[in-house]
């Protein structure tokens, strides 16, 4: 018996008013009713942290039993006794019950098993996945849910619009080609006699495609693992491994280099304007070492891209440094200039510098 049936029935079937106290002083029960025990079981539990789903109960009865909590004061600690052994007389005699069919089993399973065994048996089963279907529609990525809008009439692309949050349907308006985009925003306004059954059917349709697309093994494709990887690696390593690539698949190859952001990237591809937090955040040992490396291989470019957009102080301190340094191992040299790239890295997922693309750099 879960807590809200148990709790209702305390409600509807009173029990005896026996002594239960296991030696304390015999306080009558029936000076609370019905009604109040289960306030009393209600705030006993909470006050202890059980999560209570009273979701479950009729809304006349959460109802009631906020009244019964608001009216209640002081209950003393033999009553309070008296009230749990009536509960628990009253839960064990009720026995236990199941949930209603396999849908019911799923629901309260939902977390509990696999993801994918729960998901396989609501599939085979024709049922439906569990809770709203716009709580997961709205956590998509604004890439994919435009790009499944655009297989939609603007009517089903309409409602999604008005479902989901201001700042998410701006975003995804972004995304949408510009007519496109026009002629969803005015189907927006014909939205007013759309019914919640059609706005849940559309929602279900929605999610009935996610279902369908195949579940991926990795969260990136091949080119993008690949860049991530050379991206790491030694100049050296990267270079052997592009020019194989070259030679067993060029379509791919280009693709890989693309994803590729190296040391020699910096000058071609960041804002001068953003070498200034980069520079903030690495240490100033390692940004010392990374453009002395950059000047003792072919990065020259980048280095001095480097020094020129920082302050002129910090730039002359910096060479200074640089020619003391004796010449620098490979694995020292390449592991400084990656820690520079894996700070660049970090501060554009951050969103604290944008990198320019490719095509950018190409039109430059």
């Amino acid at each position: 018996m879960n807590q809200p049936l148990a709790l209702a029935q305390m409600d509807m079937n009173p029990v005896g008013t026996a002594d239960f106290s296991a030696g304390l002083p015999a306080v009558s029960t029936t000076v609370l009713t019905q009604k109040q025990k289960a306030a009393v079981i209600v705030q006993l539990l909470l006050v202890n942290g059980a999560d209570l789903d009273l979701a479950e109960m009729p809304d006349s009865m959460q109802e009631d039993l906020t009244f019964q909590l608001a009216s209640l004061r002081r209950v003393d600690g033999a009553t309070l006794h008296q009230v749990v052994e009536e509960f628990v007389l009253e839960f064990e005699a009720g026995g236990l019950t199941f949930p209603n069919g396999l849908p019911g089993a799923l629901d309260a399973l939902d977390g509990k098993i696999a993801a994918a065994t729960a998901h396989r048996m609501r599939k085979n089963n024709n049922l439906p996945p569990p809770g709203d279907p716009w709580d997961r529609i709205a956590g998509l990525e604004s890439e994919v849910l435009a790009e499944m809008l655009l297989e939609e009439s603007v009517e089903v692309a309409a409602v999604v619009l008005s479902k989901i949050k201001v700042s998410k349907a701006a975003e995804l308006l972004g995304h949408l080609p510009g007519e496109t985009a026009r002629r969803i925003t005015y189907a927006v306004s014909q939205t007013g006699a759309v019914t919640p059954a059609a706005v849940e059917r559309i929602g279900r349709s929605i999610e009935e495609q996610l279902d369908a697309i195949p579940v991926q093994a990795f969260d990136s494709g091949p080119v993008e693992r690949i860049g991530a990887i050379l991206n790491s690696s030694a100049s050296d390593t990267r270079e052997e491994v592009l020019t194989g690539l070259d030679e067993t698949d060029k379509d791919f190859s280009d693709l890989v280099r693309k994803a590729i952001f190296t040391f020699a990237n910096i000058a071609t591809r960041l804002e001068a304007r953003d070498i200034p937090k980069i520079v903030k955040v690495l240490d100033q040992d390692v940004l010392c070492t990374a453009l002395a490396a950059g000047h003792q291989t072919n990065n020259v470019t980048s280095a001095e891209f480097i020094l020129e957009n920082m302050s002129k102080r910090m730039a002359e301190q910096l060479r200074e440094d640089m020619a003391a340094k004796p010449k620098l191992k490979p694995a020292d040299a390449d592991g400084a200039m990656n820690e520079v790239v894996g700070v660049v890295r970090q501060l554009e997922a951050d969103g604290e510098i944008f990198l320019r693309s490719d095509d950018e750099e190409e039109e430059e």
